[in-house]
This record gives structure tokens, C-alpha cells and sequence, in this order.
């Protein structure tokens, strides 16, 4: 550990101070981070074009595939930082933050070329068809995959690294720049820099030079406390030592295949609805932006206490770890759970924020909306569960969790309930998927925490 202060939180702190201090600024940049992934499609919807919008909408996965690539190294270089730093060794924390580092460069760049490629084909796949939306897709996926994929991939890497230190104000803050920036940039790119009908690329540039900003700060942070941080960045074979490589994958590909599939469902879940008109693929594009709140949230509290779970696990404080995990776990619930009563509730109106077009699209947007939040609560318990398996370093367990919450389960679904609902079965695939997951994810975190205290229990009964 590098500071006092930090081994204080990691270690004697209460469990409910801890997780404050780590969640609660995650919580609030992940909120942000919705907020301004909102704001194109707030300011896009002003324009009242529906293609226009499903533009914006459809290129989400595209976009967010770039999260995945940052998870995969963030997530899982942050796992093996934290339990590294539990075990007192600052060798393997420099060996995996370098390799996380170049390890997300690399992958994404070989994403962003690959995207260049096939661009046209990239869009069409996720449901851009309509000679409009097509267009300005294409456009939207140039500025924000293609030119500015390194910087966005790389703000989500920073973030996680610096957060696995303790740092989650640091980490917080700079999602929050860039979140802020673009939605002071949007308007200013999309209705005066640049001509009417520009308006998909006015807010693609307005993503790209907020990322831009935000990985500036990073840069600025990890300047300021480098004699005070294990983390290093430097480029050297020993970054392969001590099975590194191994342990980040092992923890970061159940992050990144969830992420992938969450991706590979949306662009499904548009191509199926594509097949019913621009204002059903409107209506469940909104849909999905305003239900993806709760689920940031969840996100954010998270990986806050990743960090202190993965820490006291390494540390042999299984007492501590596992009240660590509960005590997230309810908040994540509760919050996922309060979220959804307010879109049961308040649906057309979460809608008509952002269409104002007065098609049906508001209409079929609110029923869409009111079917995924149902899942809210049981994608919350399924999500820290996965979380809990990263930080322990249990990547099988994680990977099978990912696997289920998003693919082998609600994509099939999707196809069989349109036949039976049409355009609403598609949409009820997601709450049905994230249900069984929870119920699997339960089971599998039961045995395991039966198994790891029974060591413990022994060692009571001894004393």
C-alpha cells in the first residue's frame, strides 16, 4: 500500500465508510457518464428526424465496444492490482499496469482499423439499413470508433486504474470532465459550428474532443502523484512475469464478454426491431438509453468495492471481504430497485425528454421501457455477483455469469418470443434473462462462500 491512509480504508475502516468513499464517486461519474452518453440523443431528438436519431442509437454498441476492450484490461489489470497490493507485492502491480496499458492500446487499435474497414458493414449489422440513418451512422462511427476510439478506451482503462490504488475521487472526476464538456459541446458543434443535418456529427465531435479532455486530466494525475503510486506505465518484458498476463485475462474476460454480448444483444435486439419501422427502433433506442441508468449505477458501486473485496481476499480478511460484498450487493439492489418503480411510474415522461418528434416512437418507447426496467433489480444482484468472482480473481465463474446475462440466454430468446409477442417479445428477452442469471449467480455465489469459510470456521472453533 503506498499511503497510511490508504491502508486505513482498505483495512480498518468501517466496511460502510470504505465502500462510501470508493462507491460513492464511481456511483456519481458513472451517472454522469449516462448523463452525457444522453446528452447526443437529448439533442439529437430536438431535431424531430427519428432516422436521425436511430443514427445515434444504433451506433451505441460500436461505441460501447470500446468499453469492452477498456474492462478487459482495466478491470481485470485493477483485480490483480488490488489483490497484489493485499499481498504487500508493488513488483506485480508495476508488471500488471504495464501490460493492462499496452495490452489496451494495442487491441484498441486494431478495433478502430478493423472498423474503418468495414464500416458500411458495421453499421448495416447493427440495424442502420435506412438509407438516412445509414449515412449519418457512418459518420457518427468515423468521429467517435475509428478517430477517437483510443482516447475513450483509454479514460475508461485510466479510470479503473487509478481507482484500484483507492484513488476513486481522481478516477471519478475525470469521467466527470468529460461527461460535463460534452454536454456543453453538443449544442455548440451540432447547431452552430456545423451546418442543419450535421447535427449526428456535430455530437460525434463533440464525444471525441470531451474524451480527449478527460484523458488530459488522467495524464495530469498520474504525473502528480507518481512517487506516491506503484502503478508504472513504462514498456519492459518483466510486465510478463509472475503469470501477469494470465491473472488480467482470467479476471477482465468475463468484464469484457459481458460487455461485448450486452453490445452483440442491443445490436440484435435493433436489427429485429428494424424490421418494424424507424419508430419502433426510436422508441427501444431511448428506451435502452434511460434503463441504462440504474444499471451504471449498479456498475458504479461495483467496481468501487472490487478493490476492497479483492484487497482483504488477498489479505486472508474474509470477514471483512464478504461484509464488504453484502453491504454493496443491498445498496445495488435497492438503488436498481428504486429506479424501476420510477420508470414504471414516470415512463412517457422519461421518454418524451428525449423525442419530440410526436410520433408513436414516445408511445412504443414507454412500453419498451417499462419492460427492460422490471430486470433492474435482478440484473443488480447477478452484476455484483460477477464483480465479486473478478475481484477474487474466480474467472470461470464470472465468464459462465457473463455468458448467461447476456447471450447464451436472451438472444435465443429474443427470436422465440417475436414470433409468439411480436415486437414486445423481443424487448421482454432482457427482464426474463436477467432473472435466470440472478438465480444462477445466487446458487454459484453460495457454494463458493460456504467453501472459502470453512477454513475459517475451523480455525474459530480451534481458538
Amino acid at each position: 500500500m503506498n499511503t497510511e491512509k490508504e491502508r486505513e480504508l482498505f483495512e480498518n475502516c468501517s466496511v460502510s465508510k470504505a465502500i462510501f468513499t470508493l462507491a460513492f464517486p464511481t456511483v456519481v461519474g458513472q451517472i454522469i457518464l449516462v448523463i452525457y452518453n444522453m446528452a447526443d440523443t437529448f439533442y439529437v431528438g430536438l431535431t424531430g428526424n427519428d432516422a436521425m436519431l436511430t443514427a445515434v442509437t444504433v451506433c451505441m454498441p460500436a461505441f460501447m465496444f470500446l468499453s469492452a476492450i477498456a474492462n478487459l484490461f482495466g478491470v481485470g489489470g485493477a483485480s490483480v492490482i488490488s489483490r497484489a497490493m493485499g499481498a504487500k507485492d508493488c513488483k506485480k502491480v508495476k508488471n500488471a499496469s504495464s501490460y493492462a496499458f499496452y495490452g489496451c492500446i494495442v487491441v484498441t487499435l486494431i478495433y478502430s482499423a478493423l472498423a474503418f474497414l468495414f464500416k458500411d458493414f458495421f453499421v448495416d449489422i447493427l440495424g442502420g439499413t435506412n438509407p438516412e440513418a445509414h449515412r449519418n451512422a457512418v459518420e457518427y462511427l468515423m468521429v467517435t470508433v475509428i478517430l477517437g476510439g483510443l482516447v475513450t478506451s483509454l479514460n475508461v482503462f485510466m479510470a479503473h486504474l487509478i481507482r484500484s490504488e483507492g484513488r476513486s475521487v481522481h478516477a471519478s472526476v475525470g469521467i466527470a470532465i468529460g461527461g460535463l464538456m460534452n454536454i456543453a459541446l453538443d449544442p455548440l458543434f451540432m447547431f452552430v459550428i456545423l451546418p442543419a443535418g450535421k447535427e449526428a456529427m456535430g455530437a460525434a465531435i463533440a464525444t471525441t474532443l470531451s474524451n480527449v479532455i478527460s484523458l488530459i486530466y488522467f495524464v495530469a494525475v498520474l504525473i502528480v502523484i507518481r512517487k506516491r503510486s506503484s502503478l508504472y506505465f513504462g514498456f519492459s518484458s518483466k510486465m510478463l512475469d509472475d503469470n501477469v498476463p494470465r491473472e488480467i485475462f482470467n479476471a477482465g474476460i468475463p468484464a469484457c464478454v459481458m460487455t461485448l454480448f450486452e453490445n452483440i444483444s442491443y445490436a440484435i435486439l435493433d436489427n429485429l426491431m428494424s424490421v418494424w419501422g424507424i419508430t419502433y427502433q426510436a422508441g427501444i433506442g431511448v428506451a435502452k438509453k434511460v434503463n441504462m441508468l440504474a444499471h451504471c449505477i449498479v456498475r458504479g458501486i461495483a467496481q468501487g468495492s472490487l478493490p476492497l473485496i479483492g484487497y482483504n481476499f488477498a489479505a486472508g480478511n474474509i470477514k471483512r471481504m464478504r461484509k464488504a460484498f453484502f453491504y454493496s450487493s443491498f445498496i445495488a439492489v435497492i438503488v436498481a430497485g428504486a429506479c424501476m418503480v420510477i420508470s414504471l411510474i414516470f415512463a412517457r415522461p422519461l421518454i418524451g425528454i428525449f423525442i419530440h418528434s410526436g410520433t408513436d416512437s414516445i408511445r412504443f418507447g414507454s412500453i419498451f421501457l417499462r419492460i427492460l426496467c422490471i430486470g433492474g433489480p435482478f440484473s443488480a444482484g447477478a452484476y455484483t455477483i460477477i464483480t465479486f468472482f473478478q475481484a477474487t480473481g474466480e474467472g470461470r465463474k464470472s465468464f459462465i455469469l457473463a455468458l448467461l446475462r447476456k447471450g447464451i440466454i436472451d438472444i435465443p430468446l429474443m427470436f422465440i418470443l417475436n414470433i409468439f409477442i411480436p415486437v414486445y417479445g423481443i424487448v421482454m428477452a432482457t427482464p426474463i434473462a436477467d432473472a435466470i442469471c440472478c438465480i444462477a449467480a445466487n446458487i454459484m455465489f453460495a457454494a463458493f462462500i460456504r467453501k472459502l469459510m470453512k477454513p475459517v470456521a475451523k480455525e474459530e472453533v480451534t481458538a
